[in-house]
């Protein structure tokens, strides 16, 4: 599968129209969100608290009288540092910090939607600190092959009684965005990933890589706003 063409096939796809979130939220709703080490309106905040990076985003929905802030393809953030998942002291040169999904920041419980036909291919509770909570991971079939979409900070009922190889539909129902206290104590929102090669990974694969890494990233996880085309 080459990566130009599997490109050019999600723009197909999205053309058809694609929605991982609750229908009712429409396209208007939608605001771009900054969370680079780039905004200086970070800089002042304590990031290592989910509760004051919940009132900044917060804020900033109000402000523009929207219900989802979206954003982070390959942003280089400085949030992850209050856990080692991300970074240890001991590599510090292999600092995890450019963010390889989109993000959709909105309110806990908000369902979360196929955007494609597949099946569970894995899924898994992440639960170490900083990490991505529950996550379901779906794989599609296209041109002989498999391709894979990651939906990360689920709630934890979202991975109850589900089964792999279960097959959905473009749009089903598949689980609902989790509170802070299970999906990685994180303001609610759904990291939404694409990924061409799975490499052999069970309801997991890295969301987050080093600026060394992120070459061999780009090219396994493009931008999933060419499935989504929120932009």
């Amino acid at each position: 599968m080459k990566s130009t063409d599997f490109k050019l096939y999600l723009k197909h796809l999205s053309s058809e129209g694609i929605n991982v979130l609750d229908p009712a939220i429409s396209s208007t709703d939608f605001m771009l969100l900054d969370l680079s080490v780039k905004n200086s309106a970070l800089s002042n905040l304590d990031l290592t608290s989910s509760d004051i990076l919940a009132g900044y985003i917060d804020n900033e929905l109000a402000t523009n009288n929207r219900m989802v802030a979206y954003g982070g393809y390959l942003e280089k953030r400085g949030i992850y540092n209050r856990s080692e998942h991300f970074y240890k002291e001991i590599d510090k040169h292999k600092e995890r910090n450019i963010h390889l999904g989109l993000d959709l920041w909105c309110k806990a419980g908000t369902t979360i939607h196929a955007c494609a036909e597949g099946a569970i291919h894995s899924f898994k509770n992440n639960d170490a600190y900083g990490d991505y909570g529950p996550t379901i991971i779906l794989e599609h079939k296209w041109n002989g092959g498999s391709w894979y979409s990651l939906y990360g900070h689920l709630s934890s009922d979202s991975i109850s009684g589900i089964e792999v190889g279960h097959v959905v539909r473009k749009g089903e129902l598949i689980g609902r965005l989790g509170q802070p206290f299970e999906n990685g104590d994180y303001p609610p929102h759904l990291h939404f990933q694409i990924i061409r090669d799975i490499e052999g990974k069970q309801g997991d694969y890295p969301g987050v890589c080093s600026i060394y890494e992120m070459e061999k990233y780009k090219d396994n996880c493009p931008d999933p706003d060419l499935l989504l085309g929120i932009s």
